[in-house]
């Protein structure tokens, strides 16, 4: 189990950083994870509860976490998600929630490429003595 929480842990720590290897996460990328798991509910985890765990487990100067220090801090915040539970039931449960998934793109702008591809050519349309603009036919 603990195997694919590693596998989400690296999609997630890559998501939109092109220079990551994927084996160190940021705290954005930490809370976006939080969020998108599940493990993040708005009433016993909040977002504050997800800044202060990644600042608790980083190191001092550092800016980014290992697999190792995010197991600590999803145990933490599993503690306050699942309370009454027993730590192996917390671990499992917050793996359970990071099974198989991926950073959500939904929101995100695509640009369409309808209009501007190489088939239209640019054609000079006079509007008056001064002005021209080009349209695309």
């Amino acid at each position: 189990m603990a195997s694919e929480a590693e596998k989400t842990f690296h999609r997630f720590a890559a998501f939109g950083e092109s220079s990551s290897s994927g084996t160190e996460m940021n705290n954005k990328n930490f809370s976006k994870l939080c969020k998108d798991c599940g493990i993040m509910d708005g009433k016993t985890v909040t977002s504050t509860d997800v800044d202060i765990v990644f600042s608790k487990v980083k190191a001092k100067n550092a800016r980014t976490i290992t697999f190792q220090q995010f197991k600590e801090a999803v145990k933490e915040l599993g503690q306050k998600r699942f309370k009454g539970k027993s730590p192996d039931e917390v671990l499992e449960n917050i793996y359970g929630l990071m099974e198989g998934k991926d950073p959500a793109t939904t929101g995100a702008t695509w640009m369409l490429s309808s209009r501007l591809d190489s088939t239209h050519t640019p054609t000079p349309v006079r509007l008056n003595s001064n002005i021209s603009l080009i349209q695309l036919q």
